[in-house]
Protein backbone atom coordinates (compact mmCIF):
# COMPACT_ATOMS: atom_id res chain seq x y z
CA UNK A 1 0.00 0.00 0.00
CA UNK A 2 1.07 3.56 -0.54
CA UNK A 3 1.31 6.42 1.54
CA UNK A 4 -1.33 9.19 0.35
CA UNK A 5 -2.81 12.02 1.28
CA UNK A 6 -6.15 10.95 1.71
CA UNK A 7 -4.60 8.09 4.73
CA UNK A 8 -3.15 11.28 6.47
CA UNK A 9 -5.81 13.39 6.39
CA UNK A 10 -8.03 10.63 7.85
CA UNK A 11 -5.37 9.90 10.26
CA UNK A 12 -5.96 13.83 11.18
CA UNK A 13 -9.30 13.25 12.19
CA UNK A 14 -8.23 10.33 13.76
CA UNK A 15 -6.17 11.50 16.16
CA UNK A 16 -7.76 15.04 16.61
CA UNK A 17 -8.29 16.41 20.65
CA UNK A 18 -5.75 13.39 21.57
CA UNK A 19 -2.58 15.14 20.53
CA UNK A 20 -1.30 18.54 20.89
CA UNK A 21 -2.59 21.15 17.25
CA UNK A 22 0.63 21.97 17.82
CA UNK A 23 2.10 25.82 16.67
CA UNK A 24 4.11 26.63 13.03
CA UNK A 25 5.75 30.30 14.07
CA UNK A 26 8.05 32.27 11.90
CA UNK A 27 11.14 32.16 13.25
CA UNK A 28 13.01 35.95 13.24
CA UNK A 29 16.18 34.66 14.77
CA UNK A 30 16.61 31.72 12.55
CA UNK A 31 15.38 34.15 9.41
CA UNK A 32 18.50 36.41 10.06
CA UNK A 33 20.95 34.28 10.79
CA UNK A 34 20.40 31.87 7.49
CA UNK A 35 18.83 34.45 5.32
CA UNK A 36 15.72 32.46 4.59
CA UNK A 37 12.62 32.74 5.84
CA UNK A 38 12.13 30.15 8.41
CA UNK A 39 9.15 28.39 10.59
CA UNK A 40 9.68 26.46 13.87
CA UNK A 41 7.03 23.30 14.25
CA UNK A 42 6.57 23.05 18.30
CA UNK A 43 5.78 19.32 18.58
CA UNK A 44 7.84 20.14 21.89
CA UNK A 45 4.46 21.04 23.21
CA UNK A 46 3.34 17.00 22.66
CA UNK A 47 2.99 14.82 25.93
CA UNK A 48 6.08 12.63 25.08
CA UNK A 49 7.79 15.75 23.82
CA UNK A 50 7.91 14.42 20.13
CA UNK A 51 5.97 14.54 16.76
CA UNK A 52 6.39 10.57 16.98
CA UNK A 53 3.16 10.18 19.21
CA UNK A 54 1.10 11.08 16.23
CA UNK A 55 1.94 7.58 14.03
CA UNK A 56 2.15 5.56 17.43
CA UNK A 57 -1.62 6.88 18.38
CA UNK A 58 -3.17 6.47 14.68
CA UNK A 59 -2.03 3.02 14.55
CA UNK A 60 -3.31 2.07 18.39
CA UNK A 61 -6.37 3.72 16.91
CA UNK A 62 -6.73 1.53 13.84
CA UNK A 63 -6.16 -2.12 16.26
CA UNK A 64 -9.26 -4.89 16.66
CA UNK A 65 -10.76 -5.01 19.76
CA UNK A 66 -9.24 -8.40 19.73
CA UNK A 67 -5.99 -6.88 19.13
CA UNK A 68 -6.13 -4.48 21.47
CA UNK A 69 -6.87 -7.58 24.33
CA UNK A 70 -3.63 -9.27 22.93
CA UNK A 71 -1.27 -6.02 23.23
CA UNK A 72 1.55 -4.39 20.96
CA UNK A 73 4.84 -4.61 20.69
CA UNK A 74 7.85 -2.90 19.12
CA UNK A 75 11.52 -2.06 19.07
CA UNK A 76 12.50 1.50 19.58
CA UNK A 77 15.01 3.31 21.79
CA UNK A 78 13.36 6.85 22.22
CA UNK A 79 10.41 8.81 20.89
CA UNK A 80 8.10 6.07 19.22
CA UNK A 81 8.34 3.85 22.27
CA UNK A 82 7.05 6.77 24.34
CA UNK A 83 4.27 7.52 22.05
CA UNK A 84 3.25 3.70 21.84
CA UNK A 85 3.36 3.46 25.64
CA UNK A 86 1.85 6.78 26.82
CA UNK A 87 -1.05 6.12 24.31
CA UNK A 88 -1.18 2.85 24.97
CA UNK A 89 -2.02 3.12 28.58
CA UNK A 90 -4.23 6.01 27.67
CA UNK A 91 -6.23 3.68 25.15
CA UNK A 92 -6.53 0.50 27.61
CA UNK A 93 -3.92 -1.61 25.03
CA UNK A 94 -1.08 -3.39 27.22
CA UNK A 95 2.36 -2.16 25.15
CA UNK A 96 5.49 -4.20 25.42
CA UNK A 97 9.09 -2.43 23.97
CA UNK A 98 12.24 -4.07 23.35
CA UNK A 99 14.77 -1.67 23.58
CA UNK A 100 18.63 -2.27 22.89
CA UNK A 101 21.32 -2.47 25.62
CA UNK A 102 22.83 1.23 26.00
CA UNK A 103 20.04 3.13 25.94
CA UNK A 104 19.82 6.01 28.10
CA UNK A 105 18.19 5.16 31.37
CA UNK A 106 16.65 8.20 31.02
CA UNK A 107 14.53 6.76 28.10
CA UNK A 108 14.23 3.76 29.64
CA UNK A 109 12.33 4.70 32.89
CA UNK A 110 10.22 7.70 30.70
CA UNK A 111 9.17 4.52 28.93
CA UNK A 112 8.37 2.22 32.05
CA UNK A 113 6.34 5.53 33.44
CA UNK A 114 4.10 5.88 30.78
CA UNK A 115 3.50 2.34 31.29
CA UNK A 116 5.35 0.23 28.84
CA UNK A 117 6.86 -2.99 30.06
CA UNK A 118 10.21 -2.49 28.76
CA UNK A 119 12.86 -5.36 27.38
CA UNK A 120 15.84 -4.80 27.25
CA UNK A 121 17.95 -6.55 24.75
CA UNK A 122 20.58 -6.73 22.07
CA UNK A 123 23.42 -4.43 20.54
CA UNK A 124 21.43 -2.13 18.97
CA UNK A 125 18.01 -1.48 16.90
CA UNK A 126 18.81 -4.54 14.40
CA UNK A 127 18.99 -6.76 17.30
CA UNK A 128 16.14 -5.46 19.57
CA UNK A 129 13.88 -5.55 16.46
CA UNK A 130 14.38 -9.40 16.16
CA UNK A 131 13.85 -9.87 19.85
CA UNK A 132 10.79 -8.59 19.38
CA UNK A 133 9.70 -9.80 16.42
CA UNK A 134 10.48 -13.36 18.52
CA UNK A 135 8.33 -11.90 21.27
CA UNK A 136 5.47 -11.15 18.96
CA UNK A 137 5.66 -14.52 17.65
CA UNK A 138 6.03 -16.07 21.30
CA UNK A 139 3.22 -13.94 22.59
CA UNK A 140 0.81 -13.20 19.83
CA UNK A 141 1.40 -9.71 20.40
CA UNK A 142 0.87 -6.70 17.35
CA UNK A 143 4.10 -5.50 15.85
CA UNK A 144 4.01 -1.93 15.33
CA UNK A 145 6.93 -0.85 13.16
CA UNK A 146 8.35 2.47 14.42
CA UNK A 147 8.11 3.95 10.61
CA UNK A 148 7.56 1.12 7.99
CA UNK A 149 3.62 0.95 8.76
CA UNK A 150 1.54 3.12 6.61
CA UNK A 151 -0.82 3.91 9.42
CA UNK A 152 2.40 5.81 11.59
CA UNK A 153 3.51 7.07 8.52
CA UNK A 154 0.03 8.67 8.00
CA UNK A 155 -0.01 9.83 11.85
CA UNK A 156 3.26 11.76 11.20
CA UNK A 157 2.30 13.29 7.80
CA UNK A 158 -0.37 15.40 10.24
CA UNK A 159 2.41 17.40 11.20
CA UNK A 160 2.90 18.58 7.61
CA UNK A 161 -0.69 19.35 6.80
CA UNK A 162 -0.48 21.92 10.04
CA UNK A 163 2.35 23.38 9.12
CA UNK A 164 0.68 24.05 5.49
CA UNK A 165 -2.45 25.38 7.04
CA UNK A 166 -0.02 27.90 8.64
CA UNK A 167 2.78 28.65 6.69
CA UNK A 168 1.23 27.95 2.85
CA UNK A 169 4.07 29.14 1.13
CA UNK A 170 6.75 26.36 2.72
CA UNK A 171 9.52 25.13 0.09
CA UNK A 172 11.30 22.76 1.90
CA UNK A 173 10.94 20.61 5.27
CA UNK A 174 13.64 19.62 7.32
CA UNK A 175 12.81 17.23 9.73
CA UNK A 176 15.17 16.26 13.46
CA UNK A 177 14.52 14.86 16.49
CA UNK A 178 12.88 17.80 18.60
CA UNK A 179 11.05 19.90 15.62
CA UNK A 180 10.43 20.35 11.80
CA UNK A 181 11.85 23.21 10.70
CA UNK A 182 10.93 24.65 7.35
CA UNK A 183 12.76 26.83 5.09
CA UNK A 184 12.35 28.81 1.66
CA UNK A 185 14.56 28.17 -1.49
CA UNK A 186 16.05 31.49 -0.68
CA UNK A 187 18.32 29.46 1.77
CA UNK A 188 21.95 30.57 0.60
CA UNK A 189 24.99 29.42 2.01
CA UNK A 190 25.21 31.88 4.92
CA UNK A 191 24.91 29.33 7.95
CA UNK A 192 26.66 30.96 11.20
CA UNK A 193 25.02 28.42 13.75
CA UNK A 194 27.41 26.55 16.10
CA UNK A 195 27.12 23.12 17.77
CA UNK A 196 27.43 19.44 17.31
CA UNK A 197 26.97 18.05 14.12
CA UNK A 198 25.65 21.41 12.69
CA UNK A 199 28.71 21.05 9.77
CA UNK A 200 27.24 17.68 8.63
CA UNK A 201 23.66 18.75 8.88
CA UNK A 202 24.23 21.83 6.66
CA UNK A 203 26.23 19.84 4.18
CA UNK A 204 23.26 17.60 4.06
CA UNK A 205 20.84 20.56 3.86
CA UNK A 206 22.75 22.27 1.10
CA UNK A 207 23.02 19.36 -1.00
CA UNK A 208 19.06 18.36 -0.54
CA UNK A 209 18.05 21.75 -1.48
CA UNK A 210 19.87 22.19 -4.47
CA UNK A 211 18.05 18.68 -5.45
CA UNK A 212 14.41 19.98 -4.56
CA UNK A 213 14.35 17.40 -1.60
CA UNK A 214 13.15 16.76 1.82
CA UNK A 215 16.18 16.84 3.83
CA UNK A 216 16.96 15.76 6.97
CA UNK A 217 19.43 16.34 9.53
CA UNK A 218 20.39 16.98 13.21
CA UNK A 219 20.06 20.73 14.80
CA UNK A 220 18.57 19.98 17.60
CA UNK A 221 22.49 20.12 19.51
CA UNK A 222 22.67 23.63 17.28
CA UNK A 223 19.55 25.40 17.87
CA UNK A 224 16.86 24.84 20.73
CA UNK A 225 12.93 25.68 20.78
CA UNK A 226 13.88 29.06 22.66
CA UNK A 227 15.98 30.17 19.79
CA UNK A 228 12.40 30.67 17.94
CA UNK A 229 11.64 34.00 17.30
Amino acid sequence: MTLSLDHIRAAAERIAGHVERTPCRFSRTLTEITGAEVWVKFENLQFTAAYKERGALNRLSRLTDEERGRGVIAASAGNHAQGLAYHGERLGVPVTIVMPLGTPHVKVQQTREFGASVVIDGDGFDSAYTRARELEAERGLVFIHPFDDIDVMAGQGTVALEMLEDAPDLHHVIENAQVPVAADRRLQHQHQLHGRNFSRWRNNLDRSIRRSRIARGDIASSVSPRASG
